[in-house]
């Protein structure tokens, strides 16, 4: 059964957590990130995304970035904008995007529920991002950016939220790109063993997002495991920051693909190779087409947009990984037709979240030519079924939105 507990929060002073706050390290390119926290000292991209203090020519791996991390965290703690709590807690955390709500309960999750497989994976990590995440957890002896799990929602826990909501939240602002972020406080000695009871009786969590900061966490953990032969396994640093939802409340956009050439073909060769495992038309008036269903692609190419439909003998019916949109689209035509035979380090291909829009995918291929794709979104369903079965997703099958926000609740390995 799946472990979680309470813990110190490192947090900023409420006044200040909307200026504190910031979206993951993972969805902003270094320049992004510049811009956004111009003009912010505050802002918690000084901490996850610490290049953006450094010539811009460094590189992103250089010792540097991680000391300069470390110290503007520290910095932030130093000025009293961060202050750490006297007393393990639980909080909920709410985000409402566009009129529908998810809240989710923060905890400290074990790394040894990750090593057992008791907190369920659905996607291979690349060993460089890995290894990004681990040194600047140990650097500055914190998780800075929580874990999106998920778990078979119980009416139990959804009651427990609801009543923590129905206290004064411990921040409550709405962020530039609409959504509104909510935490509540939850320290009274019986909620908490309450909701420890409750998820101890859960047969699994699953790693929803965030598979590079978890591995990342599990990895230090083992580390310093080995380095003291007495460790009981209760040291906080086998823990890691999480916020866990109900897998009913999550929402997931599509994953979009871009590939920088066609592989060496004339579009109208393209075309008739696509044609072997899809039926191909012109999109409806001509206008961007975002699959409304599974099996259904948008192909933007040459300046149009066409709509393609698999074929049913392309795909296997009954496997739950081999059936999923983003596997046709790799194994019927990223990988014989454009030679992308792994998406996960070929860097002809890219991957754009949902949230961007269709507007990028356009913008990109106009800018450099190629092929762009739009997918109809993994469901929450497919993911838990699959990982569960103890099987990998594609690279980039799924994109949850909205995103946690960062800084506003750190987790201290000590």
């Amino acid at each position: 059964m799946p472990e979680i507990r309470p813990f110190a929060a490192v947090r900023p002073k409420p006044e200040l957590a909307a200026k504190v706050a910031s979206p993951p390290y993972d969805v902003l390119d270094s320049d992004e990130a510049r811009r956004m926290a111009e003009g912010n000292p505050l802002s918690f991209l000084h901490v996850t995304k610490p290049e953006i203090d450094l010539d811009p020519a460094i590189d992103l791996y250089d010792d540097r970035v991680y000391a300069a991390g470390k110290a503007n965290f520290e910095k932030l703690i130093g000025q009293k904008v961060l202050i750490r709590e006297e007393r393990p807690a639980y909080y909920f955390y709410r985000l409402v995007w566009k009129g529908a709500a998810q809240t989710g309960l923060v905890a400290a999750a074990s790394t040894l529920d990750y090593d057992r497989d008791r907190i369920k994976k659905h996607e291979l990590t690349r060993h460089d991002k890995e290894t990004d995440r681990a040194r600047h957890i140990s650097s500055l002896n914190a998780n800075t950016g929580p874990v999106f799990l998920t778990y078979r929602a119980r009416e139990d826990l959804n009651r427990i939220a609801e009543d923590a909501a129905g206290s004064d939240p411990l921040y409550d602002f709405t962020a530039d790109d609409g959504i509104r972020h909510t935490v509540w406080k939850v320290e009274a000695a019986a909620a908490i063993g309450e909701i420890t009871s409750i998820f101890a009786e859960l047969e699994h969590l699953y790693v929803a997002d965030g598979h590079h900061r978890s591995a990342a966490a599990a990895r230090v953990a083992r580390a310093r495991r080995e380095k003291n032969p007495g460790a009981d396994g209760k040291e906080e640093y086998n823990y890691f920051l999480s916020v866990i939802f109900p897998h009913d409340q999550l929402r997931i956009l599509p994953y979009n693909r871009v590939v920088a050439d066609l592989g060496g073909l004339s579009p109208k060769e393209f075309i008739r190779a696509v044609e072997k495992s899809f039926s191909v038309a012109d999109s409806p008036g001509g206008r961007p087409f975002q699959p409304d269903g599974p099996r259904l692609f948008g192909m933007y190419l040459e300046g149009g947009w066409r709509k393609l439909s698999a074929r049913p003998d392309s795909f296997p019916e009954d496997d739950p990984v081999g059936s999923l949109d983003v596997s046709i689209l790799q194994d019927n035509l990223l990988a014989p037709v454009l030679g992308i035979a792994d998406p996960r380090r070929d860097q002809r291909i890219d991957f754009v979240g949902g949230i961007r829009g269709l507007e990028e995918l356009e913008r990109r291929v106009n800018a450099g030519g190629g092929v762009a794709f739009s997918l109809y979104p993994t469901s929450v369903d497919q993911l838990m079924k699959i990982a569960d079965a103890g099987s990998i997703m594609p690279p980039k099958s799924t994109w949850f939105e909205p995103k946690l926000r960062s800084g506003l609740l750190i987790h201290q390995l000590d």
